[in-house]
């Protein structure tokens, strides 16, 4: 610290001394001074905010943090140390970018202490990164936004017409672009409809209000194409351009739309996210209106290209025809070939008929000689008749023989069972009211029994009974 610096300080010491009192802080007492904590926090706080005044400090960010009140909290540090630094909402509002942790920044304050807890800490009421200013850091970080959600991508773009009808124009119009634009349109085609939607192109309000332009001029009828854009200036005057909303408000119109920013060098987002960017106005009234002049010298180049086209292609046709003509037989002599191939072909269908007629009637006297004459064939089956009579006559006699000799046995079989047979051979049947007597039990003395003898019958007495 320099020696003004140090004097200074000094005087601010004193100074703060006295206002702590004569009885607080007495330089004239023997005993040494006691502060409280309350006490020396105040001094020191003093001390710092009235030497030290305005300051410029450059440090990395760390342990940012956007708190929801919209104060910024963070710290400065070096490769040595750090200091806890706060900007507050209303000094934020106004940057261009967002600062996040490990970006290098160059900030403005004084040093202040919060006495509640004896830090001291610096008061930042300005912010601008190290290297690129706070505008271009504010466009890229923007940029790599935009970039990243794909508003950027050509697959998005909508196409501009060819031939547009009607084209709204938003811009001042007190401008020069506007100038350009009209005198561009009127040149090259004066039928195309024209709708300027004026706004404010420069200034902080400008953006919103170019975003309301734009709104009406989507919502006009029949808008084939808009054209948004100014003249050139420097970057802040064309910072209304690089407005997020209004990109995104860009990026979603359903109507085509040019951006034609400055001149060619100059780019903001609104050139990214438009569906066509124009290096300057007039360029982009060139873009979007094709000139008459240049449309009707292109149709009769294309009327002479097609004519000879037409002419080449008559040409082949007709050299086609000749040789296929050359190609073609007289009709007389190509009728007389298809007689001469009619009779010859008439002659072996003849042919092949009498051959066929031939060797059928050939098959047919052979089947005729195989079957020889009704009467032949008559007594031909009536002999096989008589022979089939013949062998079924021999075999029903043959059977009837064969059955009445079975007959004949199983009739002396049967014959030779019968009970006559057996009386006949000195037996006899004894019975008593009509039932065999098998048992002597089954009489007793007295019963009348009948007996069969083989000639005649008697009837008897039992006079005894032995056995059961």
């Amino acid at each position: 610290m320099s020696d003004v610096s140090n004097q200074a300080l000094r005087k601010s010491e004193i100074s703060a001394q006295l206002s702590l009192g004569a009885n607080e802080v007495s330089t004239k007492s023997n005993e040494p001074s006691v502060l409280s904590v309350e006490q020396l926090n105040v001094y020191i706080k003093q001390l710092l905010e009235g030497q030290v005044g305005v300051i410029w400090v450059k440090g990395e960010i760390s342990n940012f943090k956007a708190h929801t009140s919209g104060h910024f909290y963070f710290s400065l540090k070096d490769s040595k140390s750090q200091i806890t630094a706060v900007m507050f909402r209303g000094n934020n509002a106004r940057l261009k970018f967002k600062p996040t942790d490990g970006m290098e920044v160059i900030v403005r304050g004084r040093i202040s202490v919060y006495e509640p807890r004896g830090n001291y800490q610096l008061m930042c009421d300005m912010m601008e990164p190290v290297g690129a200013g706070a505008l271009q850091k504010a466009f890229e970080q923007l940029k790599m936004k935009l970039k990243a959600e794909g508003l950027f991508e050509s697959a998005r773009k909508k196409p501009i017409p060819t031939f547009p009808r009607h084209i709204a124009v938003v811009t001042s119009p007190t401008g020069a672009a506007i100038r350009d634009i009209l005198n561009v349109l009127s040149r090259r085609a004066p039928s195309i409809q024209v709708t300027v939607v004026p706004t404010i192109v420069q200034g902080e309000s400008a953006a919103p209000l170019i975003g309301e332009a734009l709104r009406k001029a989507i919502n006009l009828p029949d808008v084939d194409a808009i054209i948004v854009g100014r003249g050139g200036g420097s970057i802040e005057d064309m910072w209304c351009f690089n407005n997020e909303v209004l990109a995104r408000q860009i990026a979603a119109s359903p109507i085509p739309i040019i951006s034609a920013v400055g001149h060619e060098i100059d780019f903001t987002i609104a050139d990214f996210v438009a569906d066509l960017r124009a290096p300057t106005p007039s360029a982009a009234a060139e873009l979007v209106a094709k000139s008459s002049g240049e449309l009707s010298a292109k149709i009769k180049n294309f009327e002479r290209l097609l004519a000879f086209s037409l002419e080449k292609k008559m040409k082949l046709l007709h050299q086609r025809i000749l040789g296929l003509s050359k190609g073609l037989i007289d009709p007389q002599r190509r009728l007389q070939d298809l007689n001469l191939r009619n009779d010859d072909l008439l002659n072996r269908l003849e042919f092949a008929l009498r051959r066929l007629f031939s060797v059928r009637h050939h098959k047919v006297e052979l089947l005729t000689e195989k079957l020889g004459t009704p009467e032949d064939l008559i007594d031909e089956k009536r002999k096989d008749l008589e022979f089939l009579m013949a062998r079924a006559d021999k075999a029903l006699v043959h059977s009837l023989d064969r059955k009445r000799s079975s007959l004949s046995k199983y009739m002396a079989i049967l014959d030779s069972l019968s009970p006559l047979k057996v009386v006949d051979r000195g037996y006899s049947i004894v019975t008593k009211n009509s039932e065999v007597i098998k048992a002597g039990g089954q009489v007793k003395k007295g019963d009348l029994i009948d007996i069969r003898l083989a000639e005649g019958s008697l009837t008897a007495v039992v006079d005894s009974v032995k056995g059961k």
